[in-house]
């Protein structure tokens, strides 16, 4: 079977995960706040990312974009009323607190589908200028850039090998051809 069809029909199913799933991970137990607090769309956030098509475009992000796995689905996320709502309604801390949450979701997903944390992140906007330690609600979002409310987000990359070589690696090897 090619890389190209077992990707395929390993995505044809979600990864579906939990509130005890998020819970039993080390970095996920950190975040009780954030999932006991009923002004926390994270049931929202956790059907949102249960869907295998939302799935599949996180890892076409990283494999035909070059993007973060969140690229592929964050406008759409943000599109979310309940989502949108909060992160325009509530001070700056708190919604830190979900967008990391939120970062742990999407590498528990990408994790169980076949993917490792390469320890980069990928831009996803550009930030306004806010008051440093403004506690207005909605103050930190961006003025351009892929999302309104996620600044950067962690790159992934499948622990089987990636289809397709960067842009950078195949820069360098022409570099390098050129140079002989």
């Amino acid at each position: 079977m090619s890389l190209s069809s077992e990707r395929i029909s390993s995505t044809r199913n979600a990864v579906v995960i939990t509130r005890s799933d998020f819970l039993d991970d080390r970095l996920g137990r950190t975040f009780v706040d954030v999932l006991e607090n009923p002004e926390q769309p994270f049931d929202e956030v956790l059907d949102f990312f249960n869907d295998a098509d939302r799935q599949r475009r996180m890892e076409d992000a990283e494999i035909h974009h070059d993007r973060a796995a969140l690229s592929g689905v964050v406008r759409e996320l943000e599109s979310q009323p309940a989502v949108d709502r909060f992160f325009a309604s509530m001070d700056a801390r708190r919604a830190k607190r979900l967008r990391q949450a939120i970062g742990v979701l999407v590498r528990l997903i990408m994790e169980r589908r076949g993917w490792r944390k390469t320890g980069k992140k990928g831009s996803l906007g550009v930030r306004t200028t806010a008051a440093n330690s403004t506690t207005s609600p909605g103050a930190y979002h961006n003025t351009g850039g892929l999302a309104f409310w996620f600044l950067r987000a962690e790159r992934y990359e499948r622990i089987e090998g990636m289809p397709f070589r960067s842009v950078k690696e195949r820069a360098e090897e022409s570099r390098e051809t050129i140079t002989r």
